[in-house]
């Protein structure tokens, strides 16, 4: 029992802080969501009536273009994220030179502490019009001032800080695989790429699973990327929120549409998570 009380006292300090600062606000965001708004006003009045109008209005083709919007862009930039770093993150892993191995993590650790305008900024100034724009657009056949152009950009801003994540993250699962069971396969007659899918590949799966979350997590709530980069042609969720608040001050709204992303966001990522695990959960399972 001392044990339990000396236990729940040490949590005591977290839990508070989680309930003030976590907690608490986002109830007072579930319960603007459902305040009704009065135009000219900032936020809703106090004591306003409750309504589903904040809700019902998301399922307009309007809002509903900024979630499809902003699922498309983190799936694929998930995708070619964890892609990319796999191979990155393998050859660190393997890498016999410690020096050359903890320079090449401490670049990365390096690249994900780089501020997110210092990014999007040298990104629009390396390929905006002052740059290689009219060169990849005419390697390309694609106007640069088109949308193609401006979703290829945002992409880029997007990897930028996806990839230095994914290879972090991938980086200690592929330290924990045998490189002997490699070997053993190749010695019965495997080829070295078949090696690496059937033994590398399902063994790396948490942390493929791990590192796309990640990626695909940090998408959703992207907003300087898509705001700079996508030059008012990409707009994320996070966008449709900021406008809420900040330019019409319609704190019910932009609430009814926050807690709308973070339910679908827990309920995708809590989905793939589920999935996989019923597959790759159990090493004996086919």
């Amino acid at each position: 029992m001392p044990t339990t009380r000396r236990t729940a006292l040490l949590l005591l300090p977290g839990f508070a802080l989680f309930l003030a600062f976590l907690a608490l606000p986002l109830l007072n965001v579930v319960d603007e969501s459902f305040r009704l708004f009065e135009p000219g006003r900032i936020g809703s009045a106090k004591g306003a009536p409750y309504t589903l109008l904040n809700y019902t209005e998301i399922l307009e083709p309007a809002y509903l273009r900024y979630f499809a919007e902003t699922f498309r862009f983190g799936i694929i930039s998930s995708l070619i994220a964890v892609f990319t770093a796999f191979p990155i993150a393998y050859s660190i892993a393997r890498q016999r030179s410690p020096l050359l191995r903890k320079l090449a993590v401490g670049f990365f650790i390096g690249m994900m502490f780089l501020s997110t305008l210092v990014r999007v900024y040298a990104l629009q100034l390396t390929f905006g019009p002052t740059g290689y724009a009219q060169f990849i657009a005419r390697l390309l056949n694609i106007s640069p001032n088109g949308r193609f152009y401006t979703e290829l950009i945002v992409v880029l801003g997007l990897l930028h800080y996806l990839i230095p994540i994914s290879v972090i993250t991938l980086f200690g699962t592929i330290q924990n695989v045998n490189p002997r069971l490699i070997e053993a396969s190749q010695v019965l007659g495997a080829s070295r790429l078949g090696s690496h899918l059937s033994i590398t590949l399902p063994l790396c799966v948490p942390g493929l699973l791990s590192a796309f979350l990640i990626c695909f997590t940090l998408c959703l709530s992207a907003f300087v990327i898509p705001m700079i980069l996508g030059k008012g042609k990409v707009l994320f969720v996070s966008n449709l929120i900021y406008a809420r608040f900040s330019e019409i001050a319609n704190y019910p709204s932009g609430s009814a549409v926050a807690i709308t992303m973070l339910i679908i966001a827990l309920v995708t990522i809590y989905g793939i998570t589920w999935v996989v695990s019923r597959r790759f959960g159990n090493p004996e399972r086919g």
